[in-house]
């Protein structure tokens, strides 16, 4: 892709989710993603009512009189996207390839973080790490996000997602907010997760194209995994195949599903063929009400 050509993609996304973002997300961002730090403000005597744990012993001996310390909310966050990259990505069958639906997602929600004055980071992986942009404030900083995702080129096709979160939960020390964005097409990557979320908010966007979960009536098929190359044949004429693969299919979903809510890791689904608006703003508003009643 020429870079006349990068720049004019990454305009266009920009426009096509500006009013989104100031007229949907914001607020629903802000009140969800407070600042999660406590940092020093000031000290002050001591009144009825205080909890004698703030109180500031230094202070209190050098005065003769009980203070205590005050502390205000850390606003500013760092929020990391975790981009699959692999080339299960660069399926779709209706308007959107799953990779452009995750960098349309991607550029809402960077926006949205710089909106509410967060840092914005990016990590692309593939079976290996292939890109890491360290957290930055600024338009500038999703702009390039943006300009990375569109442009980069992936040097592996298989998908390695426990290597991706390995790798930032030792880089990333400050809890942070982590949106992990894929198909999730991958083993061995949950317990990696479990223990991420343990350290840092971590939300999982699922990636899916409907036709990924019915086999088309088609006669034989030969068809081709994307990541390894291999290809095989089946016949999509017959009912109980087709039949036989949707079951398993749905059976992977409920069991994924049941997984995180164990995780205690959100997870939310998004489909190609469908607005994603729509389900991410139930997803912010269900956190902000979950939030409200702790």
């Amino acid at each position: 892709m020429e870079t006349k050509d990068i720049i004019k993609k990454v305009r266009k996304i920009e426009i096509t989710t500006r009013n989104l973002v100031s007229d949907l997300f914001s607020g629903e961002y802000h009140s969800l993603f407070k600042g999660q730090g406590l940092e020093f403000s000031e000290v002050r005597e001591y009144q009825s009512g205080d909890s004698f744990r703030q109180i500031d012993w230094n202070v209190t001996a050098r005065q003769g009189f009980p203070y205590i310390k005050k502390f205000e909310e850390t606003r500013e966050l760092n929020v990391m996207f975790l981009i699959d990259s692999s080339a299960s990505t660069l399926f779709g069958t209706k308007s959107y390839l799953k990779s452009e639906f995750i960098t349309e997602i991607t550029a809402v929600l960077s926006f949205s973080a710089l909106s509410n004055n967060d840092k914005v980071g990016l990590l692309l992986f593939t079976d290996e790490v292939e890109k890491y942009i360290p957290p930055t404030k600024g338009k500038k900083s999703a702009l390039r996000i943006l300009r990375d995702i569109l442009y980069f080129k992936p040097k592996q096709t298989g998908t390695n997602i426990k290597n991706a979160v390995e790798y930032i939960y030792r880089l990333i020390k400050k809890r942070s907010i982590i949106f992990v964005i894929s198909d999730f097409l991958d083993t061995n990557y949950l317990e990696s997760l479990k223990i991420l979320a343990k350290k840092h908010d971590v939300i999982a966007l699922r990636i899916q194209d409907k036709a990924e979960f019915e086999m088309p009536k088609a006669g034989l098929l030969y068809l081709q995994d994307p990541e390894t190359g291999k290809t095989f044949a089946v016949n999509s004429s017959n009912s109980k195949f087709r039949e036989k693969y949707t079951q398993e299919i749905m059976r992977q979903e409920s069991e994924l599903s049941e997984q995180f809510r164990k995780m205690k890791i959100d997870l939310v689904t998004l489909n190609t063929d469908e607005p994603y608006t729509p389900e991410l703003m139930k997803f912010f508003k269900f956190r902000v009400k979950m939030r409200n009643k702790r």
